[in-house]
């Protein structure tokens, strides 16, 4: 326990900001990565027998263990004399030959607790019936970062754990051939088994563990990593870990966390961010039933963590849901947002007429819409969006014996240890807490506002105390998706080529003090077709906001490609061409746009996708009267995606979204399974967003309190979505996003050739559109 709670605490990780910190993030993690294969065996992997027999193989997946990490591993409780051992990094191979494999990074629905395990699987070639996953404890100096976001799960973890699968397999083999006095190479393994074919001999895992935990680690040059077309599990559809317990009820979220003597907590906050506690009728609110106690907590100043606000502590959520409804505060508000959605829109379209700081140039885009033959200009504008997770935030913490215990459903578990502490009034390297299944979390629960509240709390109350958020509060206090202004120029020649491209995006920033847009607010000019183009301008001014922003599924991305591949369909209309010739013709020869840069996009694979989308949609085939196609492609968290929407509109605006085509290339898929259920979510959350979902804020206070004005798309009205891979050697990556972002283009390219109406505002109900 004392390794555990000081290992957790050791540093404070700083949720990264932007899109390039997110991507300096990922950078980082791979040139980790990449220095495993130099790690030596105390370094990377700790072997050890277990005391009822069998071996436990500690394999390191984060960053560079300290010496203490890589000694503590069988000494701190890892192994017991029931065959089980203590949460680490590891495989372990019991008895009776069943293997458990430990799930690091937080399960938020994007499927990688099954995943991650099943590469290990694969590479120790054992049959996924023999697995057990069982999910990993926080600890930083064993397991390195713990944190779900930016589709980095798969891409990061990818070689590490095919490296422990195979070294734990070549131990289990160099055994095998030990005890029969045969070479190595003349030995193969099969579904848990090492088998000498020569001989006609073999033996389960299990019974040469003892023998092979004293063998020397092999080299990791001396690897040998299964190819492909060797994978038995790999690319199957295999069905989540926690499925059973999903269908059944079983406690796996946050909200589900019980503890004996448990009381329940709301906390109350201010409608305008910023408004501090002037003065609050607690007295009154603690004579109401189930009522344990109130107060007033002056928080830290820091909006993602703890602001301003009442707690009040009840014997149940419904006795804190009703005193949080007879609270009455009074609120300071001199300092409180006095944001305004509609004052924004009108001076957007004023600053994006003029110039703004350029963040990208080259050739000379003034001199080629001077000289182009057509010339297009447009406005985009799309709304803040709420994450609207279905599990309201929540939370469950405890201080006792001097620590904070805290069980969290949270994306960044290791964000703020040392500031945790000091709100819950307990010594810094006193807090232990625990992952729980997150229900639904798209970049909500990158924050940790719900986290800090009940650690506050729980520093007042002689009791664990869960913290529970209502409808109304997520939705008056989320971190939004930001909104924002494109006002794009466009030119083409004579052959219908884009020769210029100039985009003034006006967006945000924190407050007007910092030179940098929100959270997911800026644009690089790296988008596709940005680096393809001669001449291209991208310019950027930025708005003062303090209603807060945070990430939100495919941050910025989803809104560029919207923006970006819609107007890049306007300049295809105006030059008479096909939208698939023209992408195709805008992509050229197959290349790395990075200077053989892996994580740039490759115009080949980019080239694949769109093609095949286009075939399976039956692209330029008769299509039922009233029905119509569109197409877009995008490139983001390393995937290569093109999507086809077909769609139908009646006299009444009515869309029905037929059915959506979608081709991606993300490498080698994991779990089938799983790739597929993440495809259709972001079509479906896609659509869903775009239909009728907007934020709007008047006075600093947000309009909308709950789905009645902020809809959910409904089953009736989920497309038909077509799913194709396409597989290579390429090393896998995340798909928990970039599926997401060229729906909307694609939809609107759709309505636009059943309509010939250009859709340049969302959501659709803006333009009078419904489903």
């Amino acid at each position: 326990m004392k390794s555990h709670l000081e290992s957790a605490v050791d540093d404070d990780v700083r949720l990264p900001r932007t899109v390039a910190e997110l991507e300096r993030a990922f950078l980082a993690e791979h040139a980790r990565r990449a220095d495993a294969p130099r790690l030596d065996r105390r370094g990377f992997l700790k072997l050890s027998g277990l005391a009822g027999g069998g071996l436990v193989l500690a394999f390191w997946l984060g960053a560079r263990p300290s010496a203490r990490a890589a000694d503590s591993y069988p000494e701190s409780g890892d192994t017991d004399t029931s065959g089980g051992f203590a949460p680490n990094a590891y495989v372990q191979i019991r008895p009776d030959g069943r293997v458990v494999i430990m799930a690091k990074n937080p399960e938020i629905g994007q499927g990688v607790k099954t995943s991650l395990p099943m590469i290990i699987a694969e590479e120790l070639d054992v049959p996924w019936e023999q697995v057990i996953v069982e999910q990993a404890p926080i600890d930083r100096e064993r397991f390195g970062t713990q944190f779900a976001g930016g589709s980095m799960s798969v891409p990061t973890n990818w070689d590490p754990l095919r490296r422990a699968g195979a070294t734990a397999r070549a131990m289990l083999v160099a055994a095998a051939a030990q005890r029969w006095n045969v070479a190595p190479d003349s030995c193969r393994t099969d579904a848990g088994r090492v088998l000498h074919d020569a001989s006609n001999r073999s033996l389960p895992y299990a019974e040469l563990t003892t023998l092979a935990a004293t063998l020397p680690v092999p080299a990791a040059d001396t690897l040998k990593l299964k190819d492909r077309s060797a994978y038995r599990l790999l690319g199957k559809r295999i069905t989540g870990v926690d499925n059973p317990a999903l269908v059944t009820g079983g406690e796996l979220f946050g909200i589900d966390v019980t503890l004996p003597g448990m009381l329940h907590a709301v906390y109350v906050k201010c409608p305008a961010t910023g408004g501090k506690v002037r003065s609050a009728d607690l007295e009154a609110v603690k004579r109401l039933p189930g009522v344990k106690d109130a107060f007033v907590v002056e928080g830290n100043g820091r909006v993602d963590q703890l602001v301003s606000g009442v707690a009040i502590v009840a014997t149940s959520t419904w006795s804190a849901f009703q005193a949080q409804r007879q609270l009455r505060v009074e609120w300071d508000e001199s300092s409180a947002s006095k944001d305004d959605w509609s004052d924004f829109v009108q001076r957007s379209e004023e600053i994006g007429r003029g110039s703004g700081d350029v963040v990208r140039e080259t050739g000379d885009v003034a001199t080629a819409l001077a000289g182009a033959t057509k010339t297009l200009e447009a406005r985009y504008v799309y709304p803040f969006v709420s994450h609207a997770n279905l599990e309201p935030q929540n939370c469950t913490a405890w201080v006792h014996d001097g620590m904070l215990e805290v069980w969290a459903p949270t994306q960044t578990p290791q964000i703020g240890p040392a500031d945790l502490a000091r709100v819950a009034g307990v010594d810094s390297g006193k807090v232990l807490l625990h992952q729980r299944r997150i229900g639904g979390g798209f970049g909500r629960r990158l924050m940790n506002d719900y986290v800090f509240e009940v650690a506050a709390v729980a520093g007042r109350v002689a009791a664990p105390v869960k913290l529970t958020w209502m409808r109304e509060d997520d939705m008056a206090h989320d971190f939004f998706k930001v909104g924002g202004f494109h006002h794009f120029k466009g030119g083409i020649d004579a052959a219908g080529k884009v020769v210029a491209w100039q985009d003034h995006l006006v967006t945000f920033t924190e407050g007007g003090e910092k030179p940098r847009p929100v959270r997911g607010g800026g644009e690089s000019g790296t988008e596709f077709p940005c680096p393809l183009l001669p001449n291209l301008k991208v310019m950027q001014s930025m708005l003062p906001l303090v209603v807060p922003c945070g990430w939100w599924r495919a941050p910025g991305s989803c809104s560029l490609a919207w923006a970006i591949q819609s107007f890049l369909h306007e300049l295809a209309d105006a030059s008479g061409r096909d939208h698939v010739e023209f992408l195709l013709d805008l992509l050229g020869e197959p290349r790395w746009l990075g200077e053989q840069n892996p994580r740039s996009l490759h115009t080949g694979r980019a080239a694949a996708v769109i093609k095949l989308a286009a075939e399976k949609a039956g692209w330029g085939k008769p299509l039922p009267a009233g029905h119509g196609l569109g197409i877009a492609f995008y490139f983001c968290h390393l995937g290569h995606f093109a999507e086809v929407a077909e769609v139908s509109v009646d006299a009444n605006k009515k869309v029905k979204l037929h059915r959506v085509v979608v081709a991606g290339d993300v490498g080698v898929i994991l779990n089938r399974s799983g790739a597929e259920n993440q495809v259709e979510g972001s079509v479906i959350d896609g659509w869903s967003t775009m239909v009728g979902q907007e934020i709007t804020f008047a006075g600093g206070r947000i309009a909308q309190t709950n789905f009645h004005d902020y809809p959910l798309l409904r089953m009736p009205d989920h497309p038909k979505v077509e799913t194709h891979f396409i597989e290579s050697d390429y090393p896998p990556t995340g798909l928990g996003e970039p599926a997401l972002p060229p729906l909307a283009p694609a939809v609107c390219n759709a309505i636009r050739a059943v309509t010939g109406e250009r859709i340049r505002v969302l959501p659709l109900t803006r333009a009078g559109y419904s489903v």
